[in-house]
């Protein structure tokens, strides 16, 4: 992994696991490295990281309570939802992560592209 990357991995990590926290326990889905440009590889990687929050204590509230202080680290929140499912999701610097909620479920992801 290159320093770019682990110090990537380390800040997303971080920021899902603390908004995961607000939401209930969650469990890791994913996190790992990934080749994300097939057409070279080996010279774009990206890092994977996913939870998944069961049965959320008020996702809608827990969101709305998140926004201020994301948006006071510096991200910036574009709304993707739907009639049937709220998915927000965040960039800074290049990198993204989402907050999906849908039903019983709290999904947060992230991924960001650097070269290798």
């Amino acid at each position: 992994m290159t320093p770019e990357l682990h110090r990537l991995a380390t800040e997303l990590t971080s920021v899902i696991d603390a908004a995961a926290a607000a939401f209930g326990t969650a469990d890791p889905t994913l996190s790992g490295e990934l080749d994300c440009d097939p057409t070279s590889p080996g010279n774009l990687l990206c890092w994977q990281y996913g939870v998944r929050v069961d049965h959320p204590a008020a996702p809608e509230t827990t969101l709305a309570t998140l926004l201020p202080a994301l948006h006071g680290e510096g991200w910036e929140s574009h709304d993707r939802s739907t009639s049937r499912e709220r998915i927000t999701r965040f960039t800074r610097d290049g990198a993204d992560f989402t907050i999906h909620v849908a039903g019983a479920v709290t999904i947060l992801g992230s991924t960001r592209p650097v070269p290798a």
